[in-house]
């Protein structure tokens, strides 16, 4: 059975100013996640799941479903605000999302096989999803789940400070835990972030860092779920508190009860974070055309 990729694809775009989802990057109009569907299908994904808001449904069916009709099967799902355990109690003010580890846990009646997840406003690059599609394949243990994850100093913005997740592994290539750091700025020598007490958190850029690029099996619905609901029991009634991914696998890696492995990529990652991004997005689009990695057209 081929492994179905997971688009994550329900985000605000805050900082950005609009739905850069959707935003064209290629030279025939292709977003980023055109890229990203381009490459699951030439690495063997079987399937395309997206989580979407349902005020962006109808460019999600205009833009993907039906160009993507005999290439690829591909479905939907909601991340609706109320989709939530029996008896939850929530902030009315509630508004955003409640974040990543939700969003998987929406598609659990979609998909019944090893899955990939990505962000949809991240370019991963082929050698990725390579990468993926292999784990997903050949590792049969039902609990052992994968990040593909990249060098700080290739995911960096120009344009602003990042949040990422860094990684750190044991000597057999097991994450050991991701910690969430804030506002990294690119520096000369590396990387830079504010820590506790007005104390800075300095990086080489070699750190290995979270994509949101992870590889998962059905039975992560379990953990997942059991996280949720301990989540808004606590926090329920804070209108902007989210669950995201790495704050739920920490448990449970730290438990025992699953494993994941960290495999590299050596491709550099960019995204639009900052508006200001895109033009250097459109720029690495045009230049690996060039290179002939991808078609002047997708489809």
């Amino acid at each position: 059975m081929k492994p179905t990729l997971l688009v994550l694809a329900a985000g605000m775009g805050s900082r950005y100013g609009g739905d850069k989802q959707l935003d064209q990057v290629g030279p025939s109009g292709e977003t980023i996640i055109d890229y990203s569907i381009y490459d699951a299908i030439r690495t063997g994904f079987g399937k395309i799941v997206f989580v979407i808001r349902r005020d962006i449904e109808q460019q999600v069916k205009e833009r993907f479903v039906g160009k993507l009709k005999g290439r690829i099967e591909v479905d939907y799902v909601f991340q609706d605000l109320d989709d939530l355990p029996p008896g939850s109690k929530v902030s009315p003010e509630r508004k955003k999302p409640w974040g990543t580890s939700h969003a998987i846990l929406v598609t659990e009646k979609k998909i019944k096989e090893p899955f990939g997840v990505i962000n949809a406003d991240d370019f991963y690059g082929l050698d990725s999803f390579r990468i993926l599609k292999d784990f997903l394949v050949n590792d049969k243990d039902p609990s052992s789940y994968c990040i593909v994850g990249f060098k700080l100093g290739n995911t960096l913005s120009d344009h602003g400070h990042v949040n990422r997740g860094v990684c750190r592994a044991d000597e057999n290539g097991l994450l050991l835990n991701i910690v969430e750091t804030r506002q990294i700025e690119k520096t000369k020598t590396g990387a830079v972030a504010p820590g506790k007490d007005g104390e800075k958190i300095y990086f080489t850029g070699d750190e290995i860092v979270s994509m949101n690029l992870w590889g998962f099996k059905p039975s992560c619905y379990g953990f997942l779920g059991e996280e949720f609901r301990t989540f808004i029991k606590l926090y329920g009634m804070d209108p902007k508190a989210e669950l995201d991914i790495p704050t739920s696998v920490d448990k449970f890696v730290k438990s025992g009860q699953i494993t994941i492995k960290v495999l590299m990529s050596n491709e550099h990652w960019f995204g639009v974070t900052y508006r200001e991004d895109k033009p250097f997005v459109v720029e690495n689009i045009n230049r690996m055309i060039k290179e002939g990695i991808y078609p002047k057209s997708l489809y």
